[in-house]
């Protein structure tokens, strides 16, 4: 498992699979001065 972030880490460079089949790598490709990334587990 990876080490859980701190206050001021900074947010490692991911790519994650999209429900339409594309990608969104983060935190590059969101354009913003300010992000949230909220992880939702889906129905089991």
């Amino acid at each position: 498992m990876s080490e859980k972030l701190g206050i001021g880490d900074a947010f490692p460079d991911i790519t994650l699979n999209l429900v339409d089949g594309g990608t969104l790598g983060l935190p590059g490709g969101l354009d913003a001065n300010y992000k949230v990334v909220l992880f939702y587990r889906g129905h089991w």
